[in-house]
């Protein structure tokens, strides 16, 4: 695990890939309430093909160094926070993989400053007003404060809580029990890691993405959509939807992946990302 001081605060990220790697750098997006080892099969794979990749741990309530206390922690001031890690690191020509809410970050990020962005891959996100879809509006609400968060996470620490349908079960067909607590322990037992957590989802509105979504044919890289078809909330007519706000985007089916498909199919988001980065389209 590296870490990397930034103005907002410190920021922990796994790396993987030689550093010598010809390919563009690949940058992952991950959810609220979770952190960058959600991505750790893809970018596995992606090192064994040569690809240099990064999973930062971002502000949304798995990480585990509470940001300064005046940080941006809206959507937009979260996809500030990404455009200074790539500024940080040196990073262009940058693939930027966003999921669940991290899809919705990335679409903030080509909104603000797309400047290092050279294509951009999203699987199953928060598209237009549909930020978050049912039933998460309601456990966003239910975690929308301090004492509140941590009195509904206690029960997700029993695995059968964590992963049935009232906990993550919808998001993936198959989870590792150890990773998925280690991404709620942090909003347990640290306060300041809640007040990000409860920030982000006191500045979060569905009108601001839905404004965003306007602006998307704007960016003029290779779009890439990669879709769990299997998903309930994140619902295949929403891809679509979000492909056709775009320029230049594809849509890629996955059969009986849900909402993390680096999860349930982490070869197919693999090619996908290798492929949508090769000179030749």
């Amino acid at each position: 695990m590296h870490t990397i001081d930034l103005p907002h605060g410190t920021v922990r990220y796994r790396m993987a890939g030689p550093d010598d790697s010809s390919s563009p750098p690949v940058v992952f997006v991950h959810a609220f309430l979770v952190d960058g080892s959600v991505w750790s099969s893809v970018a596995e794979r992606l090192a064994a093909r040569g690809v240099r990749s990064y999973a930062p741990d971002w502000p949304l309530g798995a990480h585990h160094v509470p940001l300064n206390p005046d940080a941006d922690q809206s959507p937009r001031g979260v996809a500030r926070q990404i455009l200074s890690f790539l500024e940080a690191l040196g990073l262009h020509d940058v693939t930027l993989v966003g999921n669940d809410t991290g899809g919705a970050l990335t679409q903030f990020v080509l909104d603000t400053d797309p400047s290092r962005i050279g294509r951009v891959v999203l699987t199953n996100c928060d598209a237009f007003d549909t930020f978050p879809p049912f039933p998460f509006n309601i456990v966003f609400r239910l975690l929308n404060g301090r004492v509140r968060m941590r009195a509904n996470l206690l029960p997700m620490r029993l695995r059968a809580v964590r992963h049935s349908p009232l906990g993550l079960g919808l998001l993936a067909n198959e989870f590792d029990a150890a990773m998925t607590r280690s991404w709620i322990e942090p909003a347990l037992t640290d306060r300041g890691i809640r007040d990000d957590a409860v920030r982000f989802l006191h500045a979060a509105d569905p009108k601001d993405l839905l404004d965003v979504s306007t602006r998307l044919a704007a960016y003029d890289g290779p779009v890439r959509i990669v879709w769990g078809m299997a998903d309930r909330a994140f619902k295949p007519k929403l891809g679509r939807r979000l492909q056709q706000a775009f320029r230049d985007a594809d849509f890629i089916e996955v059969p009986n992946a849900k909402t993390f498909v680096q999860l349930d199919a982490p070869d197919v988001l693999t090619d996908q990302i290798v492929e949508v980065a090769a000179p030749l389209r």
